[in-house]
């Protein structure tokens, strides 16, 4: 059980039976009457975000929520395909609970598998991958950084905007919690 002058960013609680992350939370003292704290959850399940007011020293269940560090393998037309790195189990991961991480993520590459209840909700990638550009209009001379961006598709098949001087083959450091372009790596 956890407290409310426990909670922090980052916590995981259990709310109606469903695994929740706090996003934001805030103490609130009014001049009259008990003193609560205004909690901004997200759902790990679904991914909405709702905002909630727990009176001051209200308890609450710690979700089960377990992060393994696993191999993604392969996907098919049923799912994504990971093997857990120490006791080599296989598992089957929805397109609908990959969601975003699905377009960032490179077959034999580790990444964090959230489990709740020995169930897969969701998938934590590295806050910055690297992938090659396999297709994008060439530059033409006299872009520039500064004039604009053009879509580009990469390894995985996701498309981002990238600048006009970029070309197929290079490789791209890609913000994963944001879908975007970062810089270019020089190999």
């Amino acid at each position: 059980m956890v407290a409310t002058n426990e909670f922090r960013r980052g916590l995981k609680l259990e709310i109606d039976n469903e695994p929740y992350e706090i996003v934001d939370y805030e103490h609130v003292k009014p001049g009259k009457g008990q003193a609560f704290v205004r909690v901004k959850l997200k759902n790990l399940k679904t991914g909405n975000v709702v905002e909630k007011t727990f009176k001051s020293g209200t308890k609450l269940q710690k979700a089960e929520v377990e992060e393994r560090q696993m191999q993604y393998l392969y996907s098919d037309g049923d799912g994504y395909h990971f093997m857990d790195l120490t006791s080599y189990d296989q598992i089957s991961i929805p397109p609908d609970v990959m969601g975003d991480a699905a377009k960032f993520i490179q077959e034999n590459k580790e990444v964090g598998v959230l489990l709740y209840n020995g169930l897969p909700i969701g998938v934590s990638l590295p806050n910055f991958v690297e992938l090659k550009i396999v297709e994008t209009e060439p530059g033409f001379k006299g872009d520039t950084a500064a004039t604009g961006t053009k879509p580009a598709t990469l390894e995985t098949g996701a498309v981002v905007q990238v600048p006009f001087f970029l070309k197929e083959g290079d490789i791209i450091k890609i913000d994963t919690r944001t879908g975007e372009y970062v810089e270019r790596i020089n190999k």
